[in-house]
């Protein structure tokens, strides 16, 4: 059956925003929080360090991302403030470079213990999902069984309490940089409380898109646009053919910018972003706002797998201010009509 014809109505699908993907270092989070609750968007996913600038407005200090304590009183506080303006925070992220770590190891040990950290501030801010980046540290093994043991691991942990784990793949990881890298770790992990965060730029602009070429496109091996459309389409058929609709926790949504003149192939000196990482991190405007990846071809898939949970808007476009000043309502206003013309598309194409 084609994909497109798999695709019935979206109109009670619950729409969040991320907090980090919305507005300047400038803006509150109550700021943003006002924008996105006006916009009519239903939620937002809650980003570290939203949580750290509002806990340190909250307490008129600087407050350390290790203040754990500090952090868990302000996010009380956040949450009454949330849900005052009948929103739901749907996730907390991003809970980057956790699995993979060698057994005995410091970083082993510091990523469990951050890791129940951030389920004591789940507990306080009042969310049941955390989301998890694939890692892109250079120093993880490569046994994906070894991947999959630890995010089994913090999946017990979550479960404790009650919480779910939605793993993403990060275009740029290390080990799991698709969605069917993370979905066979997710299957070894065999719990019922993992499942997947899928997300348009990180697909499109993984499995298509390549910031480092003047097309835009993946050019490696020689391959031709239409081999790579080929491509590119055989794997969201095998994504909506094998991914049960009820192991997709939510779905993010972005574009991102050809860019102009390409990025360099290698990291980041400043950063030690990889190219990928550095597109991620600035260039992904909103759908229909001057991006260009096949992202619409990808919300079908998710689409046909029988998905009807939660969409997201996490766009992050470096060029915000010149676009929208100082205006975090417009912002708000053009994400939602976006999203609305992109599942119309979706659905009709």
């Amino acid at each position: 059956m084609a994909l497109e014809s798999q695709v019935q109505s979206s109109s009670r699908i619950p729409v969040a925003f991320a907090s980090c993907s919305i507005g300047l270092p400038r803006h509150t989070l109550h700021q943003k929080i006002e924008a996105i609750r006006e916009a009519g968007f239903d939620g937002i996913e809650l980003s570290f360090p939203d949580l750290q600038s509002y806990a340190s407005r909250h307490f008129g200090r600087e407050i350390a991302q290790d203040d754990y304590g500090s952090l868990c009183e302000a996010g009380k506080a956040l949450r009454a403030m949330v849900e005052g303006h009948g929103l739901k925070i749907l996730v907390l992220q991003p809970f980057s470079n956790f699995e993979g770590w060698p057994h005995g190891s410091q970083q082993r040990e510091d990523a469990f213990a951050r890791a129940r950290a951030w389920i004591d501030i789940m507990e306080a801010v009042g969310t049941d999902m955390l989301q998890v980046g694939s890692s892109d540290s250079p120093d993880i093994t490569d046994d994906v069984d070894m991947l999959a043991a630890d995010l089994a691991s913090l999946a017990d942990m979550l479960a404790e309490h009650g919480f779910r784990l939605a793993y993403e793949n990060w275009c740029w990881a290390t080990r799991a940089p698709t969605w069917k890298d993370v979905w066979e770790i997710v299957k070894r992990a065999n719990r019922p409380n993992i499942g997947l965060c899928l997300d348009t730029f990180q697909t499109a602009g993984g499995e298509w898109g390549n910031p480092t070429t003047k097309s835009g496109r993946i050019e490696t091996g020689g391959v031709d646009p239409d081999e790579l459309s080929g491509a590119y389409t055989a794997s969201l058929q095998e994504l909506a053919a094998t991914v049960p609709g009820d192991k997709i926790y939510f779905l993010q949504i972005s574009d991102a910018y050809r860019m102009d003149p390409p990025l360099g192939t290698e990291p980041d000196p400043e950063s030690g972003l990889r190219p990928r990482g550095q597109w991620s991190h600035d260039h992904r405007p909103l759908p229909y706002d001057s991006g260009y990846l096949p992202i619409k071809e990808f919300v079908r898939a998710v689409m046909s797998t029988g998905f009807r949970g939660w969409h997201s808007i996490e766009a992050f476009d470096g060029r915000f201010e010149e676009k929208y000043g100082d205006d975090l309502r417009r912002f708000a206003k053009k994400a939602m009509e976006s999203h609305q013309r992109l599942m119309s598309e979706a659905k009709a194409s």
